[in-house]
């Protein structure tokens, strides 16, 4: 538990637009009261190392999405959404934050479509975008 809030944390603080809102002991006690206990997560490992993590919630949201900084661009961001849409095969959702372009990137090349956007109505207060995958059943 402590690796993935670990990933996360270091990501939080490589990213300048970003902003810190909870330190490093309050988002490894969110995983560990909040994220492992009410979400399925899911661990990527390479040579026996935490490599990245997602976490999904019960309808259909990808509620974190972390790769930490050696392994990106190597295929376990892709592993790890075939897993959520194996896991939920008619539909994913997830937010990203509009100043992520890579992200953006990533999500739209996994057949993501951005939905909709908002002003930052979200506890950082930066604009984001609400993506949308629906599976195979559910295209036309």
């Amino acid at each position: 538990m402590s690796a993935c809030a670990d990933i996360l944390n270091r990501w939080i603080d490589a990213t300048p637009w970003m902003p810190r809102i909870h330190d490093h002991a309050d988002v490894e006690r969110y995983y560990v009261e909040t994220v492992f206990p009410e979400r399925t997560v899911i661990v990527a490992e390479r040579d026996n190392r935490v490599a990245g993590f997602m976490a999904l919630s019960g309808d259909h949201f990808v509620t974190a999405l972390y790769i930490d900084t050696p392994n990106r661009g190597t295929g376990v961001g892709s592993d790890l959404i075939e897993t959520a849409k194996a896991l939920s095969p008619q539909e994913l959702n997830l937010w990203t934050f509009e100043a992520n372009d890579r992200a953006q990137r990533f999500y739209e090349n996994q057949g993501f479509s951005a939905f909709r956007r908002t002003d930052g109505d979200n506890e950082e207060s930066l604009p984001d975008i609400l993506y949308h995958w629906r599976g195979a059943e559910g295209r036309r």
